[in-house]
């Protein structure tokens, strides 16, 4: 054999040994792929103050877009798979509303809108949406006016257009939940969003009624008493069970304006993480019930939530507070088997707190004082495996995503480990259990040992995820793809088994198509 036969035999038997298959085809198959990985992996992305984006008021609408745009790649590259937008800090708006007026957040000037114009809202959720990540819109739905806001108030703003609905609490203007006008004007904001964008979730954290003030050593006492006396006084109820049937009252109302407009988007709530203190009984700290007239349990008891994300903020180890115990405890408060996904506090790893009102308030709510705190990574990560192992599904909430992203050894133990494959978001079955037309697909061997994988979707219906799974010598791996893709390539593999799901807008899967290669 001459010399040049031998070098071409030697490169073609190395294309076979690295998998290149010539003219690779496949076939359908009845085989079973195994079941996909379910958890909420999520971080908060706070506009308030600054905190996480844009990181100053001033910036221009491109350096604001470069901003956003690396938050969500860095979130996609970590496999997180949602996004908590926060749009409404303060009686304001980040994204373009005839209710409310433009944030100072955005601009530097409340009422001042974005300069070339475009709307935050509908770019993130586009730009997440093609990451593959749902984006969750937050809302504060009584804070007025933020004691950090240094912007004069815009004429649209409701302490302008209805100074009736609006009261002044220590250095904060607070919407009172007393009077019926503020119910419907807050509803109304929520719905508009749920109504003109493409949102996957409407959220609240945990300001209801607020955080007591205090003046001189005083504690100051929410001024209510118009609204006391217009809609409460003389009824059966005391003033503190009052303040509290106006909160339940609103959430419930929120959740089913947002079924009856879209039944697909999810409603989730951030409570403080205890309810009260004794429940269970060695818990101690800040009562939520009492404070601020959140009964939170009440809300998940009646299944007015579709996820609830208790602000577990503290540490396995610590007695008085401890993430294990109080986890535990509200699985137990859970009749109707909605999703538990907690809040953790990634602002402890290795840090001092970050210096903003979320970490102020919760350790002078919960400790003697605001020393040092510090966590390790494997902190964390031991609470995300605590939080795989709920009785409904496995999720649970960073804050916040700056925090998240500042912590090197955090996301690359992460990454290395339990965010190692990536994981579709639990179903919500209560919404919807009807599972999507199974996709047609296709699959043919392309350049440097490689296959292209091309599909279409089964029905009309529009996909909101494709779930790709695929076996090389026996050993399965998953990529979740955005709605919008419709082909992939898988470098330098033959896969011996292809197999591609549709995913609604709930979480449902179709039954997968499966092909397997021709031998």
């Amino acid at each position: 054999m001459s010399q040049t036969r031998i070098t071409i035999a030697l490169v073609l038997s190395s294309f076979v040994s690295l998998g290149k298959i010539s003219g690779a085809s496949y076939e359908p198959a009845s085989l079973t792929p195994p079941p996909p990985q379910r958890e909420f992996r999520a971080a908060w992305i706070a506009t308030v103050g600054n905190i996480d984006w844009p990181s100053q008021k001033n910036l221009s609408t491109a350096e604001q877009k470069a901003e956003l745009l690396d938050i969500l790649d860095r979130a996609a590259k970590l496999k997180l798979n949602a996004v908590i937008f926060q749009v409404r800090p303060a009686c304001d708006a980040l994204y373009a509303s005839k209710l409310e007026p433009w944030s100072e957040y955005l601009t530097g000037a409340m009422g001042k809108a974005p300069e070339p114009f475009y709307d935050p809202l509908t770019f993130a959720v586009e730009e997440a949406h093609k990451r593959g990540l749902e984006l969750h819109a937050w809302f504060n739905p009584y804070r007025a006016r933020h004691s950090n806001a240094r912007s004069s108030v815009s004429a649209n703003h409701i302490s302008k257009t209805r100074p009736d609905l609006v009261r002044e609490y220590g250095s904060y203007l607070w919407l009172d939940p007393g009077e019926r006008d503020v119910q419907t004007h807050s509803l109304n904001v929520v719905l508009d969003v749920v109504k003109r964008y493409d949102v996957d979730g409407i959220h609240f954290d945990d300001y209801f009624y607020p955080y007591k003030e205090t003046s001189r050593g005083r504690e100051l006492d929410f001024p209510d008493q118009a609204s006391w006396k217009k809609f409460g006084a003389g009824g059966k109820l005391e003033r503190d069970d009052w303040r509290r049937e106006n909160v339940n009252s609103f959430i419930e109302h929120v959740y089913k304006g947002i079924k009856a407009t879209k039944p697909w988007v999810k409603f989730g709530v951030s409570p403080f993480g205890i309810w009260r203190p004794g429940h269970p009984e060695q818990i101690k700290g800040f009562d939520a019930y009492n404070e601020l007239y959140a009964d939170s349990r009440k809300w998940l008891v009646n299944g007015w939530v579709d996820y609830f994300t208790p602000q577990l903020y503290w540490s396995i180890e610590v007695k008085a507070q401890s993430f294990p115990v109080l986890l535990d405890w509200w699985n137990d408060q859970n009749p109707k088997k909605r999703h538990i996904w907690p809040g953790m506090d990634t602002t402890k790893v290795k840090s001092r707190m970050a210096n903003d009102e979320f970490a102020t308030r919760v350790t002078s709510r919960t400790n003697s004082s605001r020393a040092r705190i510090s966590w390790q990574p494997a902190e964390i990560e031991a609470q995300i495996r605590l939080t795989e192992k709920q009785p409904v599904s496995a999720g649970h909430v960073h804050w916040n995503m700056k925090s998240l992203l500042r912590s090197s050894e955090l996301q690359a133990d992460l990454e290395r480990g339990l965010y190692a494959e990536p994981a579709l978001i639990p179903a919500c079955k209560w919404l919807g259990t009807s599972a999507p037309a199974k996709p047609r697909l296709t699959a043919t061997g392309a350049d440097h040992a490689s296959v292209r994988a091309s599909w279409e979707a089964g029905a009309t219906e529009k996909s909101s995820l494709w779930l790709l799974q695929y076996q090389v010598k026996g050993k399965w791996a998953t990529k979740i793809l955005p709605g919008e893709k419709r082909g992939v390539i898988l470098p330098f593999i033959t896969p011996d088994v292809l197999a591609l799901s549709a995913v609604d807008r709930v979480g449902n899967l179709s039954a997968p198509l499966v092909l397997r290669l021709k031998r």
